[in-house]
């Protein structure tokens, strides 16, 4: 067995750590180990092991916890590329790749130190702390940490070690609290994280021995228990009405006994649409699914560009290529962009393909993400559904990935690693000599673009399945509606009657508005000046129903002003309208209809969304008002009208980008109109009518938006013509943050990057943001390999003038420049 190993922890610096393998310990590579990190444990990735002694001291592993890879030899090399290309962390990408958190518990313990019992008798002699300069709350905080600890071992030579959750309870001290205490040596902290058992549990109740006298209350839960086969969960005997000590009474007399078990996972709950399969595929589907077949079969990397109008069939291609890669006995990968859209396609999944099926996403425990994790890696799903994590899913015998809607912005990741999953996806195929498929109504621009230089096939879906026709597209002018109504109007007269119309034949609405909240901004009418976040340079957002000012950014909670906060005028104003006010408003015009709204407020997890969604599949909602959460992918076929409320906003912002994402979303929530046997119309209300992205979008052309779009970039030297990445300096203090972004700025004008347009510094559009402020760079260039050299370069330099790594951040392919 080798000496040392190669550890890849999950911490913000571009290198691996070198431990010592003691003699009992067999590390593999691509297996975690748990290692010590200065004070604390982490757990990490072997990337290594070798005999090569260190020039430094290394510390041993603590303990081995995979007799066998976590991550094969194809996961890890995905993992560097991502590392290389995205300038991440290695070890932070291997965390992002394992979703294993439920495996490992952090936990730490506490001790008192002789200094700690000097100053405890100090205190109690003067009745204050002698050494503490803190306020008297936390004088007194710190009084009782060193009393709880100091009782705890009274009757022992040695101090007895307290865990930090138990202490903090009992002694209400607050983690800072405990952290200066310790860096005054009176008492020690001790990390000791260790792996635990992730399985979700149930307690289970076991019927063991209906014998004895039994009461009333006994008898109804063993008559329950015999009844169900003599074993039920806890949870359901406690909804009968009895004393809860019935049940710990009958334990204690050992007639009946508590268990834990396993639970099953879960099955989607949205209600499974009729088999995509019920209908005969078009010519257009049935040569797609030919050449994806034929591009699986192969066994060698095939990228491929699905474009097909909204309502084509896509999804019923997929399936079908899917349904022929298990039939071979191999894997497939489906990525949405919502998870949202996971239940639903998870539904038609579990129709297909019964539990062959696993679902990865964010809006699943720890421990639910895990369970999945551990049935695709044992081979119990073949066919894995999720958002841009399950690129990651470690399957068998890879053949197809599939990366539906894949213009969505969602599949960039806005924390390191910072990558792209669609990209990744077609790298992880191309591995894997496996096929890829990109789908969308309204591909991106790169997409497309690498389709016509041949990089991809290019499929198109022109029509829609069964003939059905692409939505009508009235556009409605608001300066118009203005001069002619003499006073601003959020719902125009038109929509209006439209959706007076609908309700009358019984039919369903959307409403699109891209913006949370009541209202989008409190301005105060004396001074002018808004209402501000205290972390971001953003206006507070009134959530009405909640009572308070949101920072969509950080989460900054505020009451709502009755007077100006910075004037103290009472004229203070509520401007603009948000999805909230919106549906408020659909009451007062309609209040006989039945309205929900959509939007992250309303959705705090997946189970909400499934239910309206299932609501209005029914036919139990007529009016479903919500932000762009209701453009994506969703096949209602009872909904005939989309009314577009203020969707141009976005044309304002100062990206590069803000055409196409307003194209994109138009295009894509009109879809949602007419996808069953009554024909769709779409009111869009905008104050540009006269902008390209409006235009195009109102007649479903999607090539004429990219030949015009295209001729921008290339003016420009935008993306698809340019590799671009977004440097970002900031700090929680501005003269730091200017001074490490002139820095930068002086180092780019002094040394020639050749084949790099640097643009910078200034400041970034959001200014501030989470309590940073921020500048940032842009860099574009024809070559990737000279950009990548190049911002390596920036970053060896920043670190030789003691810049932080975790204060730049480097986002290549960024698509978000605010």
């Amino acid at each position: 067995m080798p000496e040392f190993c190669d550890v890849a922890l999950p911490v913000p610096l571009d290198m691996v750590f070198t431990y010592g393998v003691p003699a009992v310990a067999a590390p593999v590579v691509g297996g975690r180990v748990l290692v010590p990190f200065r004070q604390k444990r982490l757990t990490g990735i072997v990337v290594g092991l070798h005999d090569r002694t260190p020039a430094v001291k290394t510390k041993n592993i603590l303990s081995v916890l995979d007799s066998a890879p976590v991550l094969e030899e194809s996961l890890l090399r995905l993992g560097q590329w991502i590392a290389d290309y995205y300038l991440a962390p290695i070890g932070e990408v291997f965390r992002t790749m394992l979703p294993l958190g439920a495996e490992f518990k952090r936990a730490a313990v506490y001790r008192i130190t002789a200094e700690g019992r000097m100053a405890l008798h100090l205190a109690g002699m003067s009745g204050s702390s002698a050494r503490s300069r803190r306020t008297p709350d936390e004088q007194a905080c710190e009084f009782r940490v060193l009393d709880y600890l100091g009782t705890q071992d009274a009757d022992s030579a040695e101090s007895t070690a307290v865990v930090e959750q138990k202490l903090r309870s009992a002694t209400r001290a607050s983690r800072s609290i405990l952290d200066v205490m310790v860096r005054k040596k009176w008492i020690t902290r001790e990390d000791v994280s260790d792996v635990r058992e992730a399985a979700r549990t149930i307690k289970v109740a076991l019927l063991r021995s209906a014998e004895g006298k039994l009461n009333d209350n006994q008898k109804e839960i063993v008559e329950i228990l015999a009844a169900s086969g003599g074993k039920l969960p806890v949870t359901n005997i406690r909804e009968l009405q009895v004393p809860r000590t019935t049940l710990t009474t009958l334990v204690k007399r050992g007639l009946i006994e508590i268990i834990d078990e396993p639970v099953a996972p879960g099955q989607p709950r949205s209600k499974p649409r009729p088999s995509p399969f019920d209908f005969a595929f078009n010519p257009a589907q049935e040569s797609a699914l030919a050449h994806i077949r034929e591009a699986v079969d192969a066994r060698k990397f095939a990228g491929v560009l699905l474009h097909g109008v909204t309502g084509s069939g896509k999804t019923a291609v997929y399936l079908a290529a899917m349904r022929a890669v298990l039939e071979a006995g191999r894997s497939a990968i489906l990525l949405v962009p919502e998870i949202g859209l996971t239940p639903a396609v998870a539904a038609d999944l579990h129709q297909i393909f019964g539990d062959e099926v696993a679902i990865l996403h964010s809006a699943l425990s720890n421990k639910e993400r895990a369970q999945q994790w551990h049935r695709i890696r044992n081979g119990e799903a073949r066919i894995v559904v999720g958002t841009r994590s399950a690129v990651f899913a470690p399957v068998a015998d890879l053949a197809l990935i599939v990366v539906d809607e894949e213009h969505d912005a969602s599949y960039k990741q806005e924390e390191t690693p910072r990558y792209h999953a669609r990209d990744v996806a077609v790298m992880r195929a191309k591995m894997a000599e496996a096929a890829v498929v990109l789908g969308s109504a309204t591909p991106s621009l790169e997409s497309y673009f690498n389709a016509t230089k041949n990089k991809y096939a290019l499929i198109e879906l022109p029509d829609r399945v069964e003939q059905r026709p692409l939505p009508e597209v009235e556009i409605i002018d608001m300066r118009q509606e203005f001069q002619e109504t003499g006073h601003e109007q959020v719902i125009s007269r038109r929509l209006s009657a439209e959706i007076k119309d609908r309700l009358e034949r019984k039919e369903q609405v959307m409403v699109l508005l891209n913006r949370r909240g009541y209202s989008p901004v409190v301005l105060c009418r004396a001074c002018g000046k808004a209402l501000e976040c205290r972390n971001c340079a953003i206006a507070l957002t009134h959530h009405k129903r909640e009572h308070k000012m949101i920072c969509h950014y950080c989460g900054y909670l505020a009451p709502v002003p009755k007077s100006c906060v910075h004037c103290g005028s009472e004229y203070v104003y509520f401007l603009g309208t948000g999805s909230e006010k919106l549906e408020e408003l659909l009451h007062g015009m309609f209040p006989q209809a039945r309205i929900a709204r959509l939007d992250r407020d309303t959705v705090r997890g997946h189970e909400d969304f499934e239910r309206t969604l299932n609501a209005l599949g029914e036919g139990e909602l007529d009016i479903v008002v919500g932000t762009q959460m209701i453009a994506k992918g969703h096949d209602i076929h009872g909904v005939t009208l989309v009314g577009v409320v203020g969707a141009d906003s976005a044309l304002g912002l100062p990206d590069f980008r803000a055409a196409e994402r307003t194209f994109q979303l138009l295009t894509q929530v009109a879809g949602r109109a007419g996808r069953g046997q009554s024909p769709g119309k779409v009111i869009l209300q905008t104050y540009f009518q006269d902008h390209y992205a409006v235009q195009y979008a109102a007649h479903h052309d999607f090539g004429g938006f990219y030949e015009k779009e295209l001729r921008f970039r290339s003016w420009m030297h935008y993306p698809p013509y340019s590799a671009l990445a977004n440097i970002l300096v900031r700090s929680v203090k501005l003269d730091e943050a200017l001074e490490w972004s002139g820095k930068l700025g002086k180092w780019f004008e002094q040394n020639r990057h050749e084949g790099v347009r640097v643009l910078g510094p200034a400041s970034a559009p959001i200014m501030r943001l989470k309590q940073d402020y921020r500048y940032h760079f842009v860099l574009k260039s024809a070559s990737r390999e000279k950009l990548n050299r190049t911002l390596r370069a920036m970053l060896a330099y920043a670190n030789a003038q003691k810049i932080p790594r975790t204060q730049i951040v480097v986002d290549v392919d960024a698509l978000w420049l605010m």
